[in-house]
Parts: C-alpha cells; structure tokens; sequence
C-alpha cells in the first residue's frame, strides 16, 4: 500500500491547475459515491487529480489509485479501502475501475461497510459500465465526460477563456457576442485544427503522435472493451437459459 500512496503523491505533484475543465463544475462532489465514464482520453483522471489538488492536502485522508496497478494481482480492492478508511481515510478516488473484475460487488460492500468513507470511480470502458449501472444504481452518481468543446479547446491553445453563453443569449445577440469575441481571437484561424485533433487533451502532449494514439484507443476499443461486454453478455444469458 505504501508503493500506491507513493504513486498518488507523484500524480499530485506533477498535475498542472492552470486549465481546469469546466466539467468539474458541472459534478454535486458532495455525493457520497460519484462515477464519472467517459471515452478514453478524454481527460477523466486528470480532472479528479485536479479537484484533489485544488480541494485537499497530500495527507492520509484521501487516496488515488488505479486498478490497472500490479498490487490488485494479489490484493483486493475492499482490503486496501478497509485498511485506509481504518487509518482515518475519508476520500478514496478509484480509476480504471473497469480492469478489475469484481469492482461493482465490492464497491457495493465498500459503500454499505465503510460509512463515512466517500468514493469517486472513473472509467473508460463504457459499454461495461453501462451493464454495471443497475447494480449501483441506488448507491452512485454518474456523470459521463465529454472530450473538448471548440471553446475549451480555445482556452487550451490561447489561453483566453470565452464564457458559456445559452441558445437564447446566442439567438438574441449573435451580433454583439460575435463583435466581442473577434476583438479577441480569429475564431475560424483554429476551427480546421479542432477538428483534426482538438477534441481530445492529449494533443497538447504531441501533435506528431496524435494520430497514432487515437488509432490505438480505437483498437483497444474494439478488440477489448467491445469483445469484454459481449462476452460478459453471453456467458450472463447462458446462465439464465
């Protein structure tokens, strides 16, 4: 457990709050277990590391982990969170919840066991997700991530942060926000490029190897997510038959 707590005090250091998506307004934190799904990359553990970041101290009250990690070979997850929430642990943030295989039941012993205890899970396999809903229904809130919006991906590149406007605000005065917003920035000079690339924040690491990555997710998609939730499905209704 210690090499884990390690890891999260890595992650906490090198997270960058700069540029926080607005998606972390859009989640009620207070909620006792919170999910959040979303494509992969579109920035789900970066978001959670960043309310951390911005809301707790490094200290033995709040936990990172990922589930992909080696030490749940051999450990189970409802181990780790009992010792935790024994050691005055009052935050466990749980990523990549879809590599291990028993999370829903043992989140479900976690929530009823450990009160007091909050809980926030992320992951990228949405199919899975989706099937394992029912069975958090009464306990979790989901939230599912998008990738960039053309505004976001304008505060990523220029720095210049363009507020939210409603469908009745853009009807009503399209001609003044278009004056505003063209003082400040060409907005057509960056629209070919988002949608090259600008939808998912990883472009920011590499434009040379984008396209390698996006190709890689939807592989992982297809050849693993996909296969995953059919086989799930089939081995449930050979069980019902």
């Amino acid at each position: 457990m210690e090499k884990l707590v390690q890891k999260f005090y890595e992650k906490y250091a090198s997270v960058q709050t700069e540029i926080v998506r607005d998606f972390v307004n859009e989640i009620d934190w207070s909620n006792r277990v919170i999910g959040i799904k979303g494509s992969r990359g579109v920035g789900k553990t970066t978001l959670v590391l960043q309310y951390i970041k911005q809301n707790f101290a490094p200290d033995s009250s709040v936990l990172y982990i990922s589930l992909d990690n080696l030490y749940f070979s051999d450990n189970k997850l409802y181990d780790l969170a009992d010792v935790f929430h024994k050691k005055g642990g009052k935050l466990l943030v749980i990523d990549e919840v879809h590599k291990y295989a028993n999370w829903t039941t043992e989140l479900k012993n976690i929530y009823d066991d450990l009160s007091g205890l909050k809980i926030i899970f992320s992951g990228s396999s949405l199919l899975h997700l989706r099937q394992t809903k029912a069975d958090l229904s009464r306990r979790a809130v989901m939230y599912e991530m998008p990738g960039l919006s053309f505004r976001e991906y304008l505060h990523f590149q220029t720095n210049i942060k363009f507020p939210i406007f409603s469908l009745e605000e853009i009807l009503n005065n399209h001609i003044q926000l278009s004056v505003r917003i063209i003082k400040k920035i060409k907005p057509l000079a960056y629209f070919g490029d988002y949608l090259n690339y600008g939808y998912y924040p990883f472009f920011k690491e590499s434009l040379t190897s984008f396209h390698q990555k996006l190709s890689e997710i939807l592989l992982t998609v297809l050849e693993v997510d996909i296969y995953n939730s059919q086989n799930k499905l089939y081995k449930f209704s050979k069980r019902s038959v």
